[in-house]
């Protein structure tokens, strides 16, 4: 008796569906996280998407400096006195430059050992990060000159302007602990605003955030006066970078699996309250303020219609997922195939003014933070062993 074409598909796809269901050879992304669960994003309609580029990707002009110099720089941090760049490095470890060479100047973990050795690249220390530490977002406290660290691990940390080892100031808020803290900023009383990427998810598994856009994170606020904690907004998915404006009156706060800016405002009427600032053409990471109160974004990557649709559909996202393709490839898939610097520069209303980006990736690869110092664009990335540097004159 033959079998209808029907059948064979029918056939095929519970096949399919009980691999998925059961991996038996480990192969999926979702290998070793049973409980992963997927999340629906409730994202922008895609005719809201910014549609700006820079056609002649300008980004690929920038200079590529202390190339295996610095593994993963995440954030560039300039002291008050005009000195560095600062920044923090994947072995856990605050590095600056004094015009001549790299030192150490601060660390924030207690336990570092032999384990937090260079290696190869800046993933290779991702399976040691929670013993080593990981400092993400650095700002310094331009009156006391103290530099304030977001450690991944160790929760928000400061160290004095003589470096050393970094002191804890919080590792929790309201009974739950930091799980994965990202960026900051400083007001002029010495309030830290900063974020909490995930209750679930550590940094070392920042791709299963990604892929689960869990809402466990957290916008939060370090009072230096009583030492208390408290949480500013709740159910976040993926909070990542915190500027203040210039007039000090809001701050913006990005909004990683969403893919926006959201307006926190300090002073006013709307004080304590928070609303869109924009919507950006990609998935964000740290944002910075210029001198002029514009505010530069690090676009970790374009938006694609792929992971558009498997935002609004977690079910088919995990079915993708459970597939017996790698994490590394289906984050490939995420960003569209390649690695792709994006910058986008906004108004103090929300507005875009200038969009810089190396499409091919030929040179500036991915971004993680852009910071504006002389006419300069400082870049650095988690995923990068250099900074890179775009003169903006």
């Amino acid at each position: 008796m033959a079998t209808s074409p029907a059948g064979v598909f029918a056939g095929i796809f519970l096949l399919v569906a009980l691999y998925c269901g059961t991996d038996p050879f480990r192969h999926s992304a979702l290998s070793g996280f049973p409980d992963f669960e997927a999340y629906k994003v409730d994202m922008p309609p895609w005719s809201e998407v910014p549609t700006e580029r820079d056609s002649q990707n300008l980004l690929q002009r920038s200079e590529i400096k202390f190339l295996n110099q610095v593994q993963g720089p995440e954030s560039i941090a300039f002291d008050p006195l005009g000195r560095g760049p600062y920044t923090g490095v994947a072995d856990g470890r605050v590095l600056f430059w004094d015009g001549q060479a790299w030192s150490d100047f601060a660390y924030t973990s207690p336990n570092r050992s032999e384990l937090c050795n260079p290696k190869p690249s800046p993933l290779s220390y991702l399976k040691n990060e929670h013993i080593c530490g990981r400092p993400l977002g650095l700002r310094f406290d331009k009156k006391t000159g103290d530099l304030y660290i977001a450690d991944a691990y160790f929760g928000l940390m400061k160290v004095g302007p003589e470096g050393g080892l970094a002191k804890s100031l919080t590792t929790e808020a309201e009974g739950v602990p930091l799980r994965f803290t990202n960026d900051l900023d400083i007001d002029d009383e010495g309030n830290v605003y900063f974020t909490d990427s995930s209750s679930t998810y550590q940094r070392r598994n920042f791709l299963h955030l990604v892929f689960s856009a869990e809402s466990g994170g957290r916008l939060l606020k370090y009072n230096p006066v009583t030492k208390e904690t408290t949480v500013l907004e709740r159910n976040l998915q993926f909070p990542n970078g915190v500027s203040l404006s210039k007039d000090r009156t809001f701050f913006v706060f990005c909004e990683g699996a969403i893919g926006r800016l959201r307006k926190y405002w300090l002073k006013g009427e709307k004080a304590g309250t928070s609303e869109v600032f924009a919507v950006l053409p990609g998935f964000p990471d740290n944002v910075r303020t210029n001198k002029d109160g514009e505010f530069w974004v690090a676009v970790h990557c374009r938006r694609t219609l792929y992971t558009h649709l498997c935002a609004i559909y977690p079910k088919l996202r995990k079915f993708i997922l459970k597939l017996p393709i790698s994490a590394k490839i289906q984050f490939v898939l995420h960003i569209g195939g390649r690695l792709h610097g994006v910058v986008v520069k906004y108004s103090p209303e929300g507005k875009i003014l200038q969009v810089l980006e190396d499409s091919q990736g030929k040179v500036v690869r991915a971004v993680s933070e852009a910071e504006e110092k002389d006419g300069k664009l400082w870049m650095g990335s988690v995923l990068m062993p250099f900074i890179a540097v775009f003169d903006l004159v």
